[in-house]
């Protein structure tokens, strides 16, 4: 098991639900070309906090894979 390949496949969801979250709110036409104003602003406020929420999470995986990879080298020496 591989914390930082799972971190960071994690991170790139994050992201991805970052950019549709933000795609979402800049969106200023519709397909057909008419003027949009209507965005379901607290739909996309809880994907963003999401997204930020998991990047958090990540992170902090990233550092305790870190950790334990560095934990694992000092035993080995």
């Amino acid at each position: 098991m591989d914390l930082s390949a799972i971190a960071l496949q994690g991170l790139e969801q994050a992201n991805v639900q970052l950019e549709k979250a933000a795609s979402s709110l800049a969106a200023l036409s519709s397909p057909d070309g008419s003027n949009i104003d209507i965005v379901d602003l607290s739909a996309q406020m809880v994907a963003l906090l999401s997204a930020k929420n998991q990047f958090s999470v990540e992170i902090a995986t990233l550092k305790v894979a870190d950790e334990v990879q560095n934990n694992a080298v000092n035993l080995l020496a």
